[in-house]
């Protein structure tokens, strides 16, 4: 056995046996990142076969060995991705979703619950990203990063940023001893 085969598999091990199955656990206003986590856990365990595909149709007395295990395989990969799903769940969120058999139609249920608090969380970013300030302190590049992290979170809300208009909150944000820089990137031709 390769280092690489021995390493896909000890990761495998450790995210199966982490508390949640290693995706980070929905406590309320961390839906995005939640969803994410859960994603790339299921994708990474080869369970997302149950999100990705319509659930075959009921096995009956002629249904060809192909089509037993593909049945059998949707079906496993529903219930491991509808126990990772609830496992990572709080439970007061939990109690608050109705409960399906189906993977896909749980997570849709997730998702209609958190609609309402991803609005509110893209209000959040979309002021905080129009009136933060570069500090003078702190390296000018995280301050570069953090604002486009902001505008990245804001485009998995559906809430893109064009980078010119992201360019622009950031030399807002800049204080005067910028000028320069300011005047200069203005009067530059090129995007």
């Amino acid at each position: 056995m390769s280092s690489g085969s021995f390493s896909l598999i000890a990761a495998s091990l450790s995210a199966v046996t982490a508390p949640n199955g290693g995706i980070t656990s929905l406590t309320g206003d961390n839906f995005a990142t939640w969803k994410d986590s859960l994603m790339l856990n299921l994708a990474f365990l080869d369970f997302d076969f149950a999100l990705n595909e319509h659930q075959p149709p009921k096995l009956t007395a002629n249904s060809t060995p192909a089509e037993h295990l593909l049945f059998e395989k949707w079906k496993r990969c529903n219930r491991m991705s509808l126990m990772l799903m609830k496992n990572s769940i709080s439970m007061p969120i939990r109690g608050s979703i109705p409960d399906f058999d189906n993977a896909k139609t749980y997570l849709a249920s997730v998702e209609e619950q958190f609609k309402g608090t991803s609005k509110a969380h893209a209000s959040t970013l979309i002021l905080k990203l129009v009136t933060t300030k570069y500090d003078g302190r702190s390296a000018i590049r995280g301050h570069i990063m953090m604002m486009n992290d902001m505008a990245h979170k804001l485009k998995g809300l559906d809430m893109e940023i064009s980078d010119g208009f992201l360019v622009h909150f950031i030399m807002t944000s800049l204080p005067a001893a910028y000028e320069a820089f300011k005047i200069n990137y203005n009067t530059q031709k090129d995007k």
